[in-house]
């Protein structure tokens, strides 16, 4: 066992466990700020900050903590996703559907509710931006968390001679949910179980109904070789790793989804040499000279596997959309902020696409990258480092 997998089994305080996120002091200095955006924007124009802040003081010095009003939640969790820095598609942050689920708590009701995410987001096809908020932490007690980077993710089995079958990005998950009982079939995309913690049983195991995993068979326009690669991807990303923090309260089980980029699936997912590792596999199939980097060989493959992902998702009648299209979308954002007068965070190694970045709209200039709350911040209990690529 990796010391990834290792980690998860500690019986250590979780990332985000102590209660609100500290006193109660700084937990209503929190509030404050959150409270004062909320009506600053034109929410509940009858009532007043002042007057929230008095019963959400009240509430604190009684509990240790406060709720938020199903109003507060969705605009803090639409904020969020206005706030996040390393999201490109943040032009759609109002329309964000919220699922409210805060008073569910057992695992097995929450890995129902996940399916029911997948559904309803998935919509077929019509993919829809959503999010589904559950128990958050409180003093004394961590509310329920995902032990997976995403709802949908491909296994990856280690080898004895160090070989992968299926995602490397996945393994450490993989490997927990091997010791904790699930099994899979061992393919190379093989969708693994949810592993499901909370503060009364530990972590549980549950599979995806397949009526909730939307999947595409991935085929290329002009090769018909290409669908014999017997690749897919999944349509739905939802990401399960990361807390939701509004007004100083930390949600962090709160899975949410917007839809797919090509190039997260078919410049990341597919082609990084520590994921799938398929530019050799489809430089050879289109026969290309690899004796050389100077041949491109590589980025004729990278092409053509993002135009697969593209054709087939389109084809599939499942909304995806493609790099120069979302640049120009997300400049859209950045001006209606700086009309607005806020500012838009954003991180230029993640909103430069891998594909073809400087003929993007968005590689040629640079932008404030600042931290802002309410926001999605990720975990460091999950089984996984670096650039998610689709997350």
């Amino acid at each position: 066992m990796d010391r990834a997998a290792e980690r998860l089994l500690q019986d250590e305080p979780l990332s985000g466990s102590e209660g609100t996120g500290g006193s109660a002091r700084s937990l209503l200095a929190e509030a404050g700020q959150f409270i004062e955006l909320y009506y600053g924007e034109g929410n509940d124009p009858e009532g007043s900050a002042a007057t929230r802040m008095e019963r959400i003081r009240a509430e604190v010095e009684r509990t240790g903590t406060y709720e938020h009003t199903y109003d507060e939640l969705s605009f803090g969790a639409r904020v969020a996703w206005r706030n996040s820095n390393k999201c490109i598609g943040r032009l759609y942050w109002k329309s964000l559907k919220i699922r409210d689920r805060r008073s569910t708590t057992d695992a097995a009701e929450i890995a129902a509710e996940s399916a029911k995410h997948l559904v309803e987001a998935g919509g077929g096809g019509r993919i829809r931006p959503t999010i589904t908020v559950f128990a958050p932490d409180r003093p004394g007690r961590q509310g329920p968390r995902f032990r997976n980077e995403q709802l949908i993710r491909y296994a990856g089995y280690v080898h004895e001679d160090g070989t992968v079958t299926g995602d490397p990005r996945n393994s450490a998950v993989t490997e927990l949910a091997l010791r904790l009982g699930w099994r899979g079939a061992g393919t190379r995309f093989d969708v693994l179980p949810l592993l499901i913690e909370t503060a009364d049983n530990g972590i549980e195991v549950f599979d995806l109904p397949t009526d909730a995993v939307l999947e595409v068979e991935l085929t290329h326009p002009r090769y018909p070789w290409f669908a014999a690669l017997g690749l897919r991807w999944h349509a739905v990303p939802v990401i399960s790793s990361m807390n939701l923090e509004i007004g100083g309260v930390n949600y962090p089980a709160a899975p949410f989804n917007g839809w797919y980029m090509g190039t997260e699936i078919g410049a990341r997912n597919l082609a990084d040499t520590d994921r799938y590792d398929l530019l050799p596999v489809v430089a050879a199939r289109m026969a290309l000279d690899t004796s050389s980097e100077s041949t491109l060989w590589r980025d004729r493959a990278l092409v053509e596997l993002n135009i697969a992902v593209l054709h087939s998702f389109e084809r599939a009648g499942v909304k995806i959309t493609d790099h120069h299209t979302e640049s120009q979308r997300f400049l859209t954002h950045l001006e209606r902020e700086e009309e607005a007068g806020r500012v838009c965070p954003a991180d230029w190694s993640w909103i430069v696409p891998p594909v073809s970045g400087g003929s993007t709209a968005v590689f040629h200039r640079y932008y404030d990258d600042v931290d802002l709350r309410p926001n999605y911040l990720h975990r460091t209990d999950c089984p996984v480092v670096g650039n998610a690529g689709d997350g």
